[in-house]
């Protein structure tokens, strides 16, 4: 199948070329697939090479990996040590470390310099209050300067951060933080959000009544005013900032020393407890930063993101590059639908980074953003989430940028990274994404195990990487670990995205593997029938399930309309006929039916086995974990519905 090539970078040396020469003439090594198959062939020496081009602040001793018996227990950098902050800290002047925004229109600069005091004051804060290092500091905070300077000063003394956002429900919140037992919590007053005022508060006596081992509150002022709150003991933020002596010393802490605990979405039961190590994150994101991203000093990086999702620890990462982030908190589209371009035209953003569904619904709306904003410094788009198509891989060359890379990235929070992502030195091909990371051994195996080319089938990483999981919290025998990803291939990662290698060496992924539908024997991935039904006009989104019917199943495709339009015949014959002229008549529902809202996480991913387990008659538990709960009474009465008599 011949795929429209978009985009090909500029004969200019990049950081991948300039890595490659570092390596030295002698590697035979002339193309990215060239450099790709000797990083996974020569882990030490590539790892050992990416700590040196990316300038690791550390002391890298012994052997750069040790063969484990098994993949977990596969161990990189076991005697070698860093401070994560000392890394995201080490500019000395008053150019901006970080850039902030709301929907507000509210808008703040931190200086390096600023950053780093305010950084050292809260450690002391962490210290005076007996903070010591694998203790837990949790937060429930929105995307500002303050959730930056919390987590890095929990960094800096070696203890353990986790965060949420904060539109998490209180029970969201306890349901991870219990798990944890944090020391101190940290939360803001309000927040907002697609200009209305959430108070942050008022759940929170639930919260501490339920977590035991919290011991000190700290209330950040959102927008720095003043507040004043009386149904429960808390330390001001600004009283911090103000009032206490600074903690300078960077203490060195293992290279696998635990720096945060991210969460599953906690949509299949109560979300796993996933442990990252400091120094694994650190080299990962900064290889996939300099090399992938081509990320330099000075440059200025954004990620819509909240702190919930592990984009924002990705983008925090950027720090040890040297590079300026910006932080934005609040709707994309508000106070306008090209809010975040205007901010990246006024602020020259380098790096642009979003989820897909952010670019389908630019393009859905035709809105043109090229139209108004020149974006003369962008050299990077970035999106992730969820798979991005090929019609939304050309409306951003078509209408917000023609020269600029694109790069459709995925991973996920249990890797706190990517497998496949963006190359500068090679083509963008429409709805494709262009390689596998570099030391990321990773393949496409079919049902049983076998290594499969231009067919689809399961993502897996057939070898150690430094940025998996340290261990799960509170797993005894690592026994949630191992069923999480090793269940299916016996000692290789089992990633669960359901994906094709192509014949541009790049990557199609076609959805989660366990929401993949089966049609009449034929097994096909959500994301390619999303792509036919929601180019239609009309059509918002969509979302698709399998329904067991006696010994067989039929496919059943949920639709969002525009504007809350009327679904009507006509549109639905239309929607079959798309379909079966795109795909296949095997890829046709059996039904469709009209829905207000389609269920998504709080980070806005849609959760198509939730709305399986509904279909199916299926109980489904931590309702919490979503986004918008209320919408899943539309399913459950369809499912009376289809089981009517």
């Amino acid at each position: 199948m011949n795929v429209k090539k978009l985009w090909s970078p500029a004969a200019t040396s990049n950081n991948i070329d300039k890595f490659k020469n570092q390596l030295g003439k002698n590697k035979n090594i002339s193309s990215y697939n060239d450099l790709h198959k000797w990083s996974v062939s020569n882990k030490e020496e590539f790892w050992d090479n990416v700590w040196d081009f990316t300038k690791i602040i550390g002391d890298k001793k012994g052997d750069i990996f040790k063969e484990g018996k098994n993949f977990i227990e596969s161990i990189f950098f076991n005697d070698s040590s860093l401070n994560y902050a000392e890394n995201c800290l080490q500019e000395k002047d008053n150019h901006e470390a970080i850039i902030f925004y709301n929907e507000q229109k509210q808008n703040k600069k931190i200086s390096w310099d600023q950053l780093k005091n305010d950084v050292f004051k809260i450690a002391y804060f962490y210290k005076s209050q007996n903070i010591n290092k694998n203790d837990r500091i949790a937060a429930v905070l929105p995307n500002i300067p303050e959730t930056v300077i919390s987590f890095l000063a929990c960094a800096q003394i070696g203890a353990i951060w986790s965060s949420c956002s904060s539109d998490f429900g209180p029970r969201a919140v306890i349901d991870r933080f219990k798990q944890i037992s944090p020391k101190i919590l940290i939360i803001t007053d309000h927040y907002f959000y697609n200009n209305k005022k959430i108070d942050t508060l008022k759940n929170i006596r639930s919260i501490i009544d339920e977590i035991p081992s919290i011991e000190k509150i700290v209330v950040v002022p959102y927008g720095n005013k003043e507040i004043l709150i009386t149904d429960f003991e808390y330390i001001n933020w600004n009283t911090i900032i103000k009032d206490t002596k600074k903690y300078e010393i960077f203490e060195k802490f293992p290279f696998n020393h635990p720096l945060y605990i991210l969460f599953s979405s906690g949509t299949t039961g109560v979300p796993k407890c996933i442990v990252h190590g400091a120094g694994g994150s650190l080299i990962q994101h900064k290889k996939e930063h300099q090399l992938h991203s081509n990320i330099i000093r000075k440059d200025k990086v954004f990620y819509f993101t909240t702190c919930g999702w592990m984009m924002w620890n990705w983008l925090i990462s950027s720090l040890a590059s040297k590079a300026s982030i910006i932080l934005y908190d609040g709707s994309p589209f508000f106070p306008s639908i090209d809010y975040l371009f205007q901010i990246a035209e006024k602020e020259e953003i380098t790096f642009f980074g979003t989820g897909a569904k952010y670019i389908d619904y630019l393009k859905q709306n035709q809105i043109n953003i090229n139209k108004k904003y020149k974006l003369k410094k962008l050299k990077t788009i970035a999106s992730t989430g969820s798979p991005l198509v090929q019609e939304s891989f050309q409306y951003v060359y078509e209408k917000i940028k023609a020269n600029v890379h694109l790069a459709s990235i995925s991973g996920g929070t249990d890797i706190v990274s990517c497998f496949v992502l963006g190359n500068p030195s090679a083509s963008v091909y429409a709805g494709e994404i262009q390689c596998a990371g570099l030391g990321m051994n990773i393949d496409i195996f079919d049902e049983n195990g076998k290594s499969i080319d231009n067919e689809k089938g399961e993502l897996v990483c057939k070898s150690p990487f430094p940025s998996k999981p340290i261990y799960f919290w509170n797993d005894k025998n690592n026994k949630k670990y191992l069923e999480t990803y090793f269940d299916k291939y016996k000692d290789i990662w089992h990633h669960g995205d359901y994906c094709e290698k192509t014949q541009n060496e790049g990557y199609v992924i076609y959805g989660r593997s366990d929401a993949t539908l089966n049609a009449g024997g034929v097994r096909f991935g959500t994301a390619e029938l999303y792509r036919v039904v929601e180019n239609l006009n009309d059509i918002m989104e969509c979302v698709a399930v399998e329904h067991n019917i006696q010994t067989d199943t039929e496919v059943i495709l949920f639709i969002k309309m525009k504007n809350k339009m009327q679904f009507d015949e006509t549109l639905k014959q239309t929607i079959r006929f798309e379909i079966k002229s795109n795909l296949s008549p095997k890829h046709v529902p059996s039904k469709i039916f009209q829905v207000n809202d389609i269920p998504k996480t709080k980070s806005g991913k849609i959760v198509e086995l939730t709305i399986k387990s509904i279909i199916n008659g299926k109980d489904v538990k931590n309702k919490n974990a979503l986004a918008n709960p209320d919408c899943l009474k539309e399913y459950q009465n369809i499912y009376q519905e289809l089981n009517k008599g």
